[in-house]
């Protein structure tokens, strides 16, 4: 009894973890290098404690120290919002904003550790950052004395739109213009990511509203400039590509917006003029002003231009190889057909049916304007595609698979089905491309009833004779068997299994 007596219920205390307790359990896994729990320990921290300063403050340095700049700086703003005289927080801020490029908002965190601080512990490192901010400020352009977080917000929004969450960076530049009405550089990506959610008027009457206050905002004009190409307006696109021709800016990222815009739109010869120009000026670019000068370099007759271009790209994006644009046009290319059709080529992709979305992706790997429909970000969503609407992309991609289920390995029949249909046909006429829908509409059927494609040279030789004889062609089984290297029984037996996934017609 004694012994029992001992545990008595009323002296029990009861343990419950609070935001400390998993602060300091973050601490001790980032120590183990446990990074991952480190920052699930961080979150609940402040699940449990969202106004205390420190773990705001820690959690902004640990990812700090792992790349994720515009997280960290975030974490840090709450916690300086929190604990405004805090040294460390003050010390971080700057070298956050060091690492965002943000210089002058460095400087300006720099030089307030050191006035909270004057013997501490980052002191050394504070006049660094603060001397570092002065010998560069002489190179800043007057564009970029912007307060500081609506860079790091529209770089943000940036990242969520390439990452095709158009509807989360709506929300944040919708947030930044409540404080910054008068920001058009917010005005403009807020404008791209409603055109990449297909609210194509709402895009466009938000740059009409830019440029009703700010005429020349080369921005703007740009992109509308974009959104008439993609909207197939030829005429709105003529008039505009003639006030941007007249344009002749200084700064260099007008000029790579400008020399992005005709090289877009296939005016290549502006296009190089003013990417080649920000070249012989020293510029940096990114892939995207690799891709596009190599493109204008190719088109202009500058072939060792556009390879040395294509190379600094591959040095950056190595998943671009294969883009080049001489890749595309080495062959020989019919203007007139289908596959050379960028509105046809939209429309099928964009289209309620599904058999339409796999003709236009398997013939987007035919066409010389793959990468410029892939650029835009609205017209192919890989969450929202099938299985086998991601394969005929993939196909197209030069991605190579190897089935390893019943449905993939009847995939790779069917896609060399349509090659050997294409094979004949190429470039898509008129009939051509009549064929291919009907084949489509098959194909479709035939995946969704689990049809295997066993013989794909059967089957090309059977969709053709039953594409011709629908047309009152004269053709004989005779002369489509010996085309496709089969025999009549071949073609007679597997035109009857493709009878059976002929789409039925439905009564209006």
């Amino acid at each position: 009894m004694e012994k029992n007596q001992r545990f008595n219920k009323n002296k029990i205390i009861s343990f419950l973890p609070d935001g400390d307790f998993y602060r300091k359990r973050a601490m001790q896994a980032m120590q183990r290098e446990q990074f991952s729990d480190a920052e699930k320990y961080y979150k609940r921290a402040l699940e449990l404690n969202p106004g205390d300063a420190l773990t705001h403050m820690e959690y902004g340095v640990f990812i700090m120290e792992v790349g994720r700049f515009e997280d960290a700086y975030e974490l840090l703003k709450k916690a300086d919002q929190i604990e405004p005289e805090s040294e460390e927080t003050t010390f971080y801020l700057a070298e956050v904003h060091a690492h965002l490029g943000l210089l002058r908002e460095a400087k300006k965190y720099a030089l307030k550790y050191i006035g909270l601080a004057p013997e501490g512990f980052f002191v050394e490192e504070a006049h660094e950052i603060s001397e570092f901010a002065d010998q560069e400020e002489m190179f800043l352009e007057e564009s970029e004395d912007v307060d500081g977080e609506v860079l790091i917000m529209q770089e943000k929004a940036r990242r969520m739109m390439e990452d095709g969450n158009f509807e989360e960076a709506i929300d944040v530049l919708e947030g930044l213009l409540l404080d910054y009405p008068k920001t058009w550089a917010v005005h403009n990506n807020l404008a791209l990511a409603y055109f990449y959610i297909g609210k194509e008027k709402h895009a466009e009457d938000i740059l009409y509203d830019v440029l009703r206050e700010e005429k020349g905002n080369i921005h703007a004009l740009c992109n509308l400039a974009v959104f008439f190409y993609y909207g197939r307006k030829e005429e709105k696109l003529q008039s505009m590509m003639e006030l941007l021709s007249k344009i002749k800016p200084y700064q260099f990222e007008h000029r790579y917006k400008l020399g992005a815009t005709f090289a877009l739109t296939g005016r290549y010869e502006e296009a190089y003029h003013w990417l080649r120009s920000l070249q012989k000026r020293g510029f940096q670019g990114d892939v995207g002003y690799y891709f596009w000068l190599a493109n204008a370099a190719y088109f202009t007759g500058h072939r060792k231009v556009a390879e040395q271009a294509y190379a600094m790209l591959l040095e950056m994006d190595p998943s671009k190889e294969g883009f080049e644009p001489w890749k595309t046009t080495e062959n020989h290319v019919d203007m007139d057909s289908s596959e050379e059709n960028v509105v046809f080529l939209i429309e099928k992709i964009s289209s309620p049916h599904k058999s339409d979305r796999m003709l236009g992706l398997y013939l987007l790997g035919k066409s010389s304007h793959m990468q410029e429909i892939l650029s835009h970000p609205g017209y192919i969503v890989m969450d929202e595609l099938s299985a086998a609407e991601q394969l005929f992309l993939a196909h197209s991609l030069d991605y190579a698979f190897i089935g390893e289920n019943a449905f993939e390995k009847a995939m790779e029949k069917a896609l060399a089905i349509c090659d050997l249909l294409y094979e004949q046909y190429q470039p898509l006429d008129e009939q051509g491309t009549q064929l291919f829908q009907m084949w489509f509409a098959l194909c479709e059927n035939a995946l969704g009833q689990d049809y295997a494609f066993r013989n794909p040279k059967a089957l090309a030789a059977s969709a053709d004779y039953m594409f011709q004889i629908s047309r009152n062609t004269p053709v004989t089984k005779k002369a489509l068997a010996e085309k496709y290297g089969i025999s009549v029984a071949t073609l007679t037996k597997y035109m009857q299994e493709l009878i059976a996934y002929l789409p039925e017609s439905t009564d209006e």
